[in-house]
């Protein structure tokens, strides 16, 4: 079964066994939701039930039903929590997970020419930017736009755009 990184356990936060995590994640709000099953990544086969997790300065605190004090909270500290493939929902329409966007390749949905691949995605504001890395090795940010992302076949690997003038540097 493949599993996904969450979060890493930062510290214990107070008494009661509740944890600090770093996220990975983005979808931490229903990654914390109560009843939500996480695992440990070094011992998949233990599962821990989300009681309540909360939003906390750029952290996450979370409790979980199986660790109730201190002494539990401490033995996981650095430990990275992950998801499996089973209990991940499925993505509201336009949503995709990073994974399934890096290394796709970029086509022009008019010529169907191959423009290049995606290498790094960002979340700088209300939509996220992918970088495109062209064959000849320049590179240009697309934005994660109606107007420009005209389909995502995640399966294929490929993602047809219209670009905008612009958003390239061409001579």
């Amino acid at each position: 079964m493949q599993y996904y990184d969450v979060a890493k356990i930062i510290n214990t936060h107070g008494l009661n066994g509740e944890l600090k995590v770093s996220l990975i994640t983005d979808f931490p709000e229903e990654r914390f939701s109560a009843g939500s099953e996480l695992a440990l990544k070094d011992d998949t086969d233990r599962v821990l039930t989300v009681k309540k997790g909360r939003p906390f300065k750029q952290f996450w605190l979370v409790e979980f039903e199986e660790i109730t004090d201190i002494d539990q909270a401490e033995k996981l500290k650095g430990k990275t929590l992950v998801i499996s493939e089973a209990n991940q929902q499925e993505l509201p329409e336009g949503v995709y997970y990073y994974r399934d966007i890096m290394g796709c390749q970029v086509i022009d949905n008019d010529s169907n020419e191959e423009i290049g691949e995606i290498t790094d995605i960002e979340s700088p504001g209300a939509n996220d930017i992918w970088l495109v890395k062209e064959k000849n090795g320049n590179e240009f940010w697309l934005p994660y736009i109606k107007d420009v992302v005209k389909k995502v076949d995640v399966e294929n690997k490929k993602i047809y755009v219209e670009l905008m003038e612009g958003l390239r540097d061409e001579d």
